[in-house]
């Protein structure tokens, strides 16, 4: 864009006073703390978010398509591409209309903060008899998801826990056919309103896993295949029922044996879409040094970055001995005062390191309220009762007013031209009643608009 004729382009700054654009300017060019990061906490790097930003030449005409000159509009965002992303378990029975009021003052708290919904497909809970899968109740959630503009995430394809329990005698080719089958039934079942799929979850660790009394049939066929051709499987079978759809391979494991099979997996032809990292930080904080180096080793490979189950409670934190966090069984794990506040701090700092890195395109947190939260942690963002927690308060501030564009009044220039940066996503433009939308998508772009009743 030509720099001359860009200094007279009205912008989203054009009518704040000096230390209103700095304030502004340090939201959108990335400074951690206050201006300057004078307020900064020193032992937190600063971050930049400008690759998440994107300025757009917005050419406004009127009715008769003439250019709408030195006339007030007003800009607003209305969607986020950014991916933020929670699961929605606690909501089907809402969406499925089998609930009552509380759930829906819990979703009202939901779709102010997040924009993707995983739902949960484990095999064993969605077909606990052959054949009679949960499809018509769990298609009625994806699609009430849908309707309330989200996009929705299936959880998991292939997973050795939670899997069908009437495959653990099958042998070996019957498990593998069985799968197949599922695959294909599922994502063609769901191909309208579900976007993406974690196709296989685990796979370090499932032709070894051992946390069972009787080894379970996904298990027994990773060790009998191999977890290439496991994960192959799920990824084909996926991709030819829904081409669309993107699959992620998934994994909490963050050593090098995960690099060593998303290696193996790309040298063998399979088409991956995106690398899901778990982060359940029962045990504390991974801290932005910790994470900034997971991230790096894993962006190496060129693939967007899926967050796709992280946690932070807000409670006692789960002793560091304990290796796999299943096994961490206590009667009782309250959320605290100060445990909230150190959730909120944490929240805040694990959100903008991840957003910092252009790999990240989505995070899903796991799980809104304490209520049925895995292990019965005070992991959740709004406590059992229903309240929100200083963490739920803490991010929807990044997610809707840090990062957000609240409706802003502007004034075209003689060409009926208005320059708008945000962050990346959907936005409306209104005049006079009328209203025309566009969307922030890259850099820099332009875009002629005529609004409409």
């Amino acid at each position: 864009m030509d720099a001359a004729a860009n200094d007279s382009i009205p912008n989203v700054m054009g009518e704040l006073g000096v230390k209103d654009r700095l304030k502004v300017s340090e939201k959108l060019y990335g400074s951690f703390g206050g201006l300057d990061g004078c307020d900064r906490r020193p032992d937190v790097p600063e971050v930049h978010f400008g690759h998440r930003f994107g300025d757009v030449l917005v050419t406004v005409l009127d009715v008769d398509g003439q250019p709408l000159s030195d006339r007030e509009v007003s800009v607003e965002q209305c969607a986020h591409a950014f991916s933020f992303g929670n699961i929605g378990f606690e909501l089907i029975s809402l969406a499925s209309e089998e609930t009552d009021a509380p759930r829906s003052a819990l979703a009202d708290l939901w779709f102010d903060v997040f924009n993707t919904a995983t739902l949960p497909f484990y095999w064993g809970l969605f077909e606990p008899q052959r054949g009679r899968p949960d499809t018509a109740r769990l298609h009625r959630a994806a699609k009430w998801f849908v309707d309330h503009g989200c996009r929705v995430k299936g959880h998991p394809l292939v997973w050795h826990t939670l899997t069908a329990d009437w495959l653990r005698e099958a042998s070996t080719d019957e498990v593998e056919a069985a799968v197949r089958a599922r695959i294909r039934r599922d994502v063609a079942d769901f191909a309208d309103v579900v976007q993406a799929w974690d196709a296989i979850n685990e796979a370090v660790i499932m032709p070894v896993f051992r946390n069972e009394r009787h080894r379970n049939a996904i298990t027994r066929l990773a060790w009998d295949r191999g977890r290439i051709a496991t994960v192959r499987l799920a990824f084909e079978e996926a991709r030819a029922t829904d081409p669309a759809a993107t699959l992620v391979l998934n994994d909490f494991d963050m050593s090098t044996a995960y690099e060593c099979l998303i290696e193996g997996v790309l040298d063998a032809g399979v088409q991956v879409d995106a690398i899901g990292l778990q982060s359940h930080m029962h045990q504390g904080y991974w801290g932005e040094e910790k994470t900034l180096a997971i991230l790096e080793r894993f962006s190496r490979y060129g693939l967007p970055i899926h967050l796709t189950e992280t946690t932070l409670v807000s409670g006692q934190l789960m002793p560091p001995e304990i290796v796999d966090l299943n096994d961490y069984q206590i009667p009782s794990w309250p959320s605290t005062p100060a445990g909230e506040q150190r959730q909120a701090d944490e929240i805040v700092r694990h959100y903008r390191t991840l957003l910092a890195h252009p790999s990240v395109q989505a995070i899903t947190y796991w799980g809104l309220s304490d209520d049925g939260a895995w292990l019965g942690a005070p992991a959740g963002l709004v406590r059992a009762d229903g309240t929100p927690k200083p963490a739920y308060d803490a991010l929807r501030t990044l997610v809707k007013e840090e990062w957000w564009l609240a409706p802003t009044k502007l004034r075209t220039d003689e060409a009926g031209r208005v320059q708008v940066r945000g962050f990346l996503g959907d936005y409306r433009l209104r005049h006079a009643g009328r209203t025309a939308s566009f969307a922030i998508a890259g850099p820099e772009s332009a875009v002629t608009l005529r609004p409409e009743q």
